[in-house]
């Protein structure tokens, strides 16, 4: 049976969890989290597994690229990904993924991008669901009113991360 292979990644902003599941990245989720424990139970029940401590090829390849973007050379990642949440869920971490570099948007936004304005809690609730922070920037959308609200990482990594790629284009 395969198991997640998992490693711990230290970044200027702090610890993350990469994990890796054949062959595709799972996990890019902050280690001192406070709801590590939802993203790992939803892992490891839909993928049918569990944890095992050791690297893979897709695991060093996210090093490397998290490195490049945090030395300023990356604006993009190119990694293989398994998504593993329900499909409304999914919606919304595809959708994250074509905010662009150094742009923020509001959840209100976001909703709207999916076609559900109406639904910004809901939206809001998947986008704190998602298991591959950084990767899928779940850190560029922001409140309506150019806050900084909920981050996994804690709002100084989102803070971090935000400054990290300015200066930042605004779509609201």
């Amino acid at each position: 049976m395969n198991k997640i292979r998992i490693q711990r990644y230290h970044s200027p902003c702090g610890d993350l969890m990469l994990g890796s599941f054949e062959d595709k990245l799972c996990l890019c989720d902050w280690a001192t989290e406070k709801h590590r424990d939802i993203v790992d139970i939803r892992l490891r029940k839909m993928l049918q597994t569990g944890y095992e401590e050791s690297s893979s090829s897709v695991i060093e390849e996210t090093r490397r690229q998290l490195d490049e973007y945090f030395e300023g050379k990356r604006t993009t990642f190119n990694l293989p990904l398994l998504f593993a949440g329900t499909e409304f869920q999914k919606n919304v971490w595809y959708e994250l993924l074509k905010i662009p570099y150094a742009t923020t948007i509001s959840y209100s936004e976001l909703a709207k991008r999916l076609n559900i304005p109406r639904a910004v809690r809901a939206v809001a609730n998947a986008n704190g669901a998602n298991g591959i922070s950084i990767i899928v920037p779940c850190h560029r959308v922001i409140g309506s009113n150019h806050s900084l609200t909920g981050y996994a990482g804690g709002l100084d990594a989102k803070k971090k991360l935000l400054e990290l790629e300015s200066p930042i284009k605004t779509l609201f």
